[in-house]
């Protein structure tokens, strides 16, 4: 039996259609560019967002990485925020791997990058400055509490970036609850953008993979990258089946997560001691914070849930997130809720 894990979305498993179609699929030397399957949902994902042409990559961090390092040489500028995947969370690859010197200005509480802060932010033209070359966004906004990132802030920021002939990447892990959660495609999303990522292998449901798309010119730069760092892979049709499923199914169904993180979200603030950190979640992210007189930390909590099957993720002693997905049902959020009550009263 499965325990309830909410700590990501990343923990979940292939679909049993997805199973089927790993075990039938067509496949061929991706890096010679001859795997059929590959080669489909590179396509695909190329028409889902709006651009010429796509590449299959292991992981997000890795798409994020050889578009960061495809737009910038080394001791170029990437304007970031504070709270970013990129800046948190990926080990300081732009800098280790591509010396690209990051500027970090603060995310707003909304997920955005304020305006103003990013036209501050573009250097001069100094021989004592790096060139200001990106501007990477990241929608929905992970820390932020899975916001997502609305059509018209993405083309102001762009044309600001665009302005100053620099390019603008985003970081659209979860691209498509961004788009389910706004009611636009994830081609209206990713429109103002030079380039794009997003990941198959959250809450789609794929188990391995992310897709990196841009014009033709781009996505050439960016293949030679993926080969330096390692990411050329073979007879890779076998993942990229499940990743189709993904994108023609899954990607429909984002609703049903939403719409149970609003559940969770409702139950949870029932319970005395618990709050919501970041507000009434707009996708698939619940942030939760402990009231002062709680006398237990966030660590406890998860502990004791633990002993119950249930898996959640505490940021920190006093914060937690919890965060939904195909394999949590109405009855999943049910339990959950019930699970923290007794774990504050106990």
């Amino acid at each position: 039996m499965f325990p309830i894990d909410l700590r990501s979305d990343t923990v979940t498993h292939p679909t049993p259609e997805m199973r089927e179609a790993m075990a039938r699929a067509s496949v061929g030397d991706d890096v010679y560019g001859e795997d059929p399957t590959v080669n489909a949902l590179e396509a695909l994902a190329a028409e889902m967002t709006g651009k010429e042409t796509g590449l299959f990559v292991p992981s997000g961090t890795m798409g994020n990485l050889a578009a960061v390092l495809a737009h910038c040489g080394r001791g170029d500028e990437v304007i970031l925020g504070t709270q970013s995947h990129t800046f948190l969370h990926e080990a300081g690859g732009i800098s280790a791997l591509g010396g690209v010197h990051s500027c970090q200005i603060p995310n707003q509480p909304d997920g955005t990058l304020a305006l103003e802060d990013i036209r501050a932010a573009i250097r001069t033209e100094d021989i004592h400055h790096p060139v200001t070359r990106l501007l990477c966004l990241e929608n929905t906004h992970n820390d932020c509490g899975g916001v997502p990132l609305s059509v018209e802030y993405t083309r102001a920021a762009a044309e600001i970036a665009h302005q100053h002939k620099m390019a603008v990447h985003l970081d659209g892990a979860r691209l498509f609850n961004a788009a389910a959660a706004l009611g636009v495609s994830a081609a209206d999303l990713a429109a103002p953008v030079d380039s794009v990522t997003f990941c198959l292998s959250k809450g789609l449901c794929a188990p391995v993979g992310s897709v990196l798309c841009g014009s033709a010119e781009f996505i050439r730069g960016a293949r030679r990258i993926r080969k330096q760092l390692g990411g050329g892979m073979r007879q890779a049709g076998v993942l990229a089946a499940a990743g189709m499923i993904a994108l023609e199914k899954m990607s429909l169904r984002l609703e049903e997560d939403h719409r149970r993180a609003r559940l969770l979200a409702e139950g949870l603030v029932s319970v005395p001691g618990l709050v919501l950190n970041k507000g009434m979640p707009l996708t698939n992210m619940v942030y939760l914070a402990l009231t002062d007189d709680v006398p237990i930390s966030a660590f406890a909590i998860a502990d004791r849930l633990e002993k119950e099957s249930i898996l959640v993720g505490p940021l920190d002693a006093r914060r937690l997130r919890l965060v939904t997905h195909y394999w949590i049902d109405d009855a999943a959020i049910q339990k959950t809720v019930a699970a923290f009550r007794s774990a504050l009263t106990s």
